[in-house]
């Protein structure tokens, strides 16, 4: 997992097969499946990851806690 800088998410993580993992600031660590790597690339690369990860993938996304 690389670390971010964010209010909200502490790290990210992504699988080539499309599984992106963010860990969040609160404790809780979520697999979101079938991300596109350009999705992941706009994450990282995002000025705010916190921002980026609410309009492009939260809500767009199958995910499961995996921890916290």
């Amino acid at each position: 997992m690389i670390t971010v800088q964010s209010s909200n998410l502490a790290a990210i993580d992504y699988d080539w097969s499309g599984t992106l993992t963010i860990a969040f600031h609160s404790g809780g660590v979520y697999e979101y499946y079938h991300v596109p790597p350009s999705e992941y690339d706009g994450l990282v690369h995002a000025c705010s990851h916190g921002s980026y990860f609410h309009a492009h993938i939260k809500g767009r996304y199958s995910y499961r806690k995996i921890a916290g």
